[in-house]
């Protein structure tokens, strides 16, 4: 009986690994990632460079690109434009640019009355598109609004309750009260928890007492701080009285808002210290500064309690059982923070990729004998830098403007599954887009060698004022672990059977099927309907961060016992990293290929589809290493998919054109001579003084 049941096992194994086989090379097709009847049937190209040129509507694909707040930020781009008084010139001192952008933000509420504090309560996404604009005029604008209107406004709306705004809102919509966000100390930026400023309960007076315990408390990188702010949101931990052994109760860090100028005189309050941070590698329209509070009393009132309150006699109240939960919710409130961080990068990186690549199509050097020097965008070395960044440049913004979309629908639904969601992809994406873009600006510079060296040229300004965007609302390594630490959690709530995040949903499948043996059959597939299929490309991001995720878990539970979990999380923190940008490059596909099956017009679908292959084959053979070391592409197949990747490239530069065309920016926008579109020498012969 044991013979025959064993040979039964084996005839059922057998069948399985034939029915498996059978998938492999017949699988079945996922609706949400192939192209259905409804979609315009997309013709692939013969891998020549041959191929027949696509051509693009333009028009129709900026309409696509631009969305549905094309208007509001046309109404920016076009106060300006007749407004030349605003534009910032090059050279122009810290003091004066600080003046400028005050100017600068009071024309475009007074002016051009636009109010964007109505929009971060009611309408998020327009206010990111406004940012978006207001950015691209000047970036010190772009922030200079966000700490008035994000978070100061946003901290005072999120973390306080309506008597809070009641008493503020209007204020800060017309900017009769400009203010700060004070969290930052000299020593404590990443680390929240940690900061050290204190706000004491006088049960006396019925009044907090804000006090800088020592140097390492003072407030640093204030943004409207050194000369505009008069209010604050002051970050500090809430200390209450009591009388039992220990005397005074620590309730965590709370928000509270503190006046530091007199609002008629505009001087320095009494009890406050404010310095200026000086001059800065960039943004130097901000007036970052630093405070120091000494006794400084304010009402109780005055404390954002929305998430804990402090009643009349001293008593704390809080629907959060925790001070790890109360923190928890006041961080979530200011993720906005980083979603317009992310979005604005893709602005930073529209607007550099335009100048670069538009230069390139117009400079000629070399050429074969005898023959007209050719454009430098034609060298496949070229074609190298910029193409992959255009891809990207594309992808990043269709995975920005999901965010937004995630984000507002986040404001009103309070849905706490998608908050986590949110919380979560804000911190991937804005690491992951603004280190990319820090990188591009310098690869954008040098592609336009020494002309790109020329500050009218833009690429120093932008380089400048971008660098802070990987720090600031969230150190990248720091944001980065924090998006590894949360797959960790859906890996193992996987394994207890529990539900996962929607962002993560692919998990589900993935450690069943990801963590099999590659298939040894679509390991040697190699042919362009192969490579270019969606489902091909998302299955091997996928794989590769379902890889990342098993090993970094299997590695931390090694570990663990003799380090401890800080020391085994700092042994595999190069691991982590890579998994959690793996990820986020998984996200950023996954809503490349939706908005390309979403486009409603065949030629810019078409144009989409070409970019969006380049992105994913790109990005694949960049990390090809990972792929042949666990035989899910065989040589052949590495071979063949950087030979397509540089076949797109090629169909890529031969629409360049029109694809920065898509991204509409305006002249005042660039405003690089050498990015013009026709006259480019002759305008960059005048700017230096040749007639």
């Amino acid at each position: 009986m044991q013979t025959l049941k064993s040979n039964d096992e084996s005839n059922s194994e057998a069948e399985r690994r034939i029915q498996r086989l059978s998938l492999h090379l017949n699988p079945i097709p996922i609706p949400h990632l192939t192209w259905n009847h409804h979609h315009h049937p997309l013709q692939m190209e013969n891998c020549s460079r041959g191929g027949k040129k696509l051509i693009v509507d333009a028009n129709s694909l900026t309409d696509y690109m631009r969305g549905k707040y094309r208007d509001i930020q046309e109404k920016v781009f076009d106060y300006f434009n007749a407004n030349p008084q605003l534009q910032t010139p090059l050279e122009i001192s810290k003091d004066n640019h600080r003046e400028l952008c005050m100017n600068q933000l009071l024309g475009l509420v007074r002016g051009a009355g636009i109010r964007p504090l109505h929009y971060v309560v009611n309408d998020p996404a327009k206010y990111f598109a406004i940012l978006e604009a207001v950015g691209s005029v000047d970036m010190s604008l772009g922030i200079k609004m966000g700490v008035q209107y994000s978070l100061w406004g946003g901290s005072v709306i999120n973390l306080g309750t309506q008597k809070h705004k009641d008493k503020y809102y209007d204020g800060i919509d017309n900017l009769d009260f400009p203010g700060c966000f004070a969290m930052t100390e000299l020593h404590h930026g990443s680390n929240v928890q940690g900061l050290q400023t204190v706000a004491t309960f006088d049960p006396i007076t019925d009044e907090f007492i804000i006090d800088t315990p020592n140097d390492g408390a003072i407030k640093w990188w204030i943004g409207n701080a050194a000369v505009h702010g008069k209010f604050a949101t002051v970050f500090a931990r809430l200390k209450l009285p009591n009388y039992d052994v220990k005397g005074i109760s620590d309730m965590g860090v709370h928000a509270f808002i503190v006046p530091i100028r007199d609002m008629k005189t505009h001087q320095t309050l009494p009890g406050i210290e404010i310095h200026d941070c000086g001059h800065k590698v960039g943004l130097n329209g901000v007036d970052n500064g630093a405070l120091r509070f000494r006794s400084v009393r304010i009402p109780r009132d005055n404390l954002l309690n929305r998430f804990g309150d402090v009643s009349r006699d001293g008593q704390y109240t809080s629907t959060l059982p925790s001070v790890n939960k109360r923190f928890g919710a006041t961080l979530g409130e200011l993720v906005g923070g980083r979603v317009g961080l992310a979005y604005s990068s893709v602005s930073v990186l529209k607007v550099s990729a335009t100048i670069a690549i538009r230069y390139s199509l117009i400079r000629q050097q070399f050429g074969p004998p005898n023959q007209p020097e050719v454009t430098i965008l034609d060298y496949q070395s070229h074609q190298h830098k910029l193409m992959p960044m255009l891809a990207s440049t594309y992808a990043f913004h269709f995975a920005t403007t999901n965010l937004v979309e995630k984000y507002a629908q986040m404001k009103k639904s309070h849905d706490e599954e998608l908050v986590a969601d949110v919380h979560a992809l804000s911190a991937g994406l804005k690491a992951y887009v603004t280190s990319y873009t820090a990188k591009s600006l310098s690869i954008c510079r040098e592609a336009c060698g020494g002309h790109g060296y020329a500050a009218v040229n833009r690429f120093g300004s932008l380089r400048n004022d971008h660098d802070i965007f990987q720090t600031f609302e969230g150190d990248n390594t720091v944001l980065l672990q924090q998006v590894a630490a949360d797959l960790l959690k859906q890996y193992q709530r996987k394994f207890k059977g529990g539900t996962l995040a929607a962002t993560w949903n692919y998990l589900r499948d993935s450690m069943n099927t990801y963590l099999s043996q590659p298939n040894p059959v679509t390991a040697r597939w190699e042919g362009g309907d192969h490579l270019r299929d969606p489902k091909f490309q998302l299955d091997a991001f996928r794989y590769r961060t379902s890889r990342l995720l098993h090993s970094v878990a299997v590695r931390l539970q090694k570990h663990s016992k003799p380090l401890g979990q800080f020391g085994a999380w700092n042994r595999c923190l190069n691991h982590l990293l890579t998994l959690a940008e793996s990820h986020i490059e998984s996200v950023i596909l996954e809503k490349f290929i939706e908005a390309v099956q979403s486009c409603p017009d065949p030629s810019a679908q078409a144009a989409l589809k070409l970019v969006c292959d380049l992105y994913a084959l790109d990005r694949i053979w960049n990390d090809i290493g990972t792929y042949r070391n666990v035989d899910y592409v065989a040589p052949n197949k590495a071979k063949a998919i950087h030979k397509l990747s540089e076949y797109l490239s090629f169909q890529v530069r031969n629409i360049a054109k029109e694809l920065v065309d898509a991204f509409d920016l305006p002249d005042h926008v660039t405003r690089a001579p050498i990015a013009k579109q026709s006259g480019a020498y002759s305008q960059y012969t005048q700017y230096v003084g040749f007639e």
